[in-house]
């Protein structure tokens, strides 16, 4: 097992039960109880657990990443207004990257049936496609986090190696003045090698995630070619977007990706 899967196989065993000690974590993942006590002592250094006699405490404010399921009814409607947005702006032809969450899915939704390239590193995107006969997909492996069904780590980076993109979609757990976030520090490292293969990006986020970070810091604003909103966006979170240099489109409003 690659050392960044291991690790996060050992944050997801003490955040799921709040507490995992270094026999059952040894016996869980076959490894030493030293090479655990290294792991340990990397997570316990990022804040996300606290080291105990004999094991490891989950302290972080919340669960790291949620499950989609968890994620999948909030705002949903605002996700589906920025997917449309989203997939308009796809034309035929194109070579499209979408990276997991609920509103890359709500996209991928949208394009079942054109014919268009989709790559992706998410199962719950790739099964809409699976017996589509226009729409080819590339289905990135890996290791899948159980939580959301994604193919992270070094496996899934050196799968992009040989692959280009005209457009990579997006999704983030939070967007401040300081960058972009998101709550798994292995999908975080997967998400920047993605991000330098595409000519384009477009990050979707609903209002909900302006203004909050998250566990893990993957870029700042200025990275991001276009930031495709919902109309609950509030006044100062438009003036800083656009002050970083990002194309913001918010869905509803006139404009749209029309330069």
């Amino acid at each position: 097992m690659l050392v960044e899967e291991r690790r996060q196989r050992v944050l997801d065993l003490i955040s799921s039960k709040g507490f995992a000690s270094l026999g059952d974590l040894s016996k869980q993942l076959g490894a030493s109880e030293s090479t655990l006590r290294r792991d340990l002592d990397h997570w316990h250094n990022q804040g996300v657990i606290r080291r105990t006699h004999g094991g490891a405490v989950f302290v972080a404010d919340s669960n790291p990443l949620p499950t989609l399921e968890e994620r999948f009814s909030r705002q949903l409607e605002e996700k589906k207004q920025i997917a449309r947005a989203v997939s308009d702006h796809i034309r035929d032809g194109d070579t499209v990257l979408l990276d997991g969450g609920t509103t890359t899915l709500e996209v991928a939704k949208l394009l079942v049936g054109r014919p268009v390239q989709v790559v992706t590193n998410s199962i719950p995107i790739a099964q809409l496609y699976s017996g589509c006969r226009d729409t080819d997909l590339v289905l990135l492996g890996g290791y899948v986090y159980p939580r959301t069904g994604v193919a992270l780590g070094p496996l899934t980076i050196r799968m992009l190696d040989d692959l280009h993109f005209r457009l990579m979609v997006m999704g983030v757990e939070g967007i401040t003045d300081k960058g972009l976030f998101n709550g798994n520090l292995l999908l975080v490292e997967t998400e920047r090698a993605m991000m330098r293969r595409a000519d384009e990006l477009v990050v979707v986020a609903d209002h909900t995630k302006i203004g909050r970070p998250g566990l893990a810091w993957l870029c700042e604003l200025r990275d991001v070619d276009t930031l495709v909103v919902d109309p609950a966006i509030k006044p100062e979170a438009r003036k800083t977007i656009i002050e970083a240099g990002v194309r913001l489109i918010v869905s509803g409003e006139p404009g749209g990706f029309r330069e």
